[in-house]
């Protein structure tokens, strides 16, 4: 017998046999066209979509989607979320969603308060009895911003924050790393406030660390990481963010209040 009969009869008994799914889409058969036929006959059927018909069912569609999402946020999410506050102003609205909240902490709001969207806020009360999130008078918050809080993080009033926002006074672990393997928490000293000044309009992606400052008036850039203080009336930018120029600061006379 060839010595090389065996080998061969193990690598041909080894061969793996086509797919359904791949027979089907290659074989010249009869039924395997026909399939195919009908699978792209499937796939590119259309109706015809005359406006006088459709045009109303837009209209009726549109009107029952705003009924139902302004049925959630009046009688719903928006209800939860302030049993959730331990102050809050005149006309806070919130979006759609149910915002994630953990732990105990104060949430304290101004007047025409938005937090659109979905937000994350996570208290810890190892550092602090009351863990505060404050936002000040006609402030918005978009979707998809992170808060994690330790002690304070403060927002003052006009301000804008787009989506998808991480700020915290904390950095959840201690950077010694015995410590952080032990999964012990940082030290008392390592929770910084974040305070942001009035005016301030921070762009989507950014992210705020412990102990951050915005000075009034300032713009944060979309994607930028701000580890230190921002001067008032500043724009900035990058990882690590830095001031690109200043802003003009307004003048209080001529404003009308």
């Amino acid at each position: 017998m060839n010595a090389e009969q065996p080998h061969n009869e193990t690598k041909n008994s080894g061969a793996v046999r086509p797919s359904l799914r791949r027979r089907l889409a290659t074989s010249q058969g009869s039924l395997a066209r026909l399939l195919r036929w009908a699978y792209r006959a499937i796939n590119n059927f259309t109706v015809p979509a005359p406006r006088i018909v459709v045009k109303p069912l837009l209209e009726v569609f549109l009107l029952a989607r705003n009924f139902y999402y302004f049925a959630v946020r009046v009688f719903i999410c928006e209800p939860l979320f302030k049993a959730y506050c331990t102050k809050y102003g005149r006309n806070l609205h919130t979006g759609t969603y149910l915002h994630w909240i953990t732990g105990k902490g104060d949430i304290v709001l101004g007047d025409n308060v938005t937090l659109d969207g979905k937000s994350n806020i996570s208290f810890a009360a190892r550092f602090s009895d009351h863990p505060t999130l404050q936002i000040g008078d006609n402030s918005g918050i978009g979707h998809n911003c992170f808060f994690t809080i330790g002690k304070l993080i403060s927002i003052g009033r006009n301000c804008i924050l787009s989506g998808d926002i991480s700020i915290m006074d904390s950095n959840g672990h201690d950077a010694d790393p015995v410590t952080r393997w032990a999964s012990k928490p940082p030290g008392a000293e390592d929770v910084r406030p974040v305070v942001i000044r009035d005016g301030v309009w921070i762009g989507k992606h950014c992210i705020l660390f412990p102990g951050v400052k915005i000075g009034e008036g300032s713009v944060i850039s979309a994607g930028s990481i701000v580890r230190t203080h921002v001067p008032p009336y500043s724009v900035v930018a990058g990882n690590p963010a830095r001031v690109m120029f200043r802003l003009k600061k307004p003048d209080q006379s001529s404003q009308t209040v």
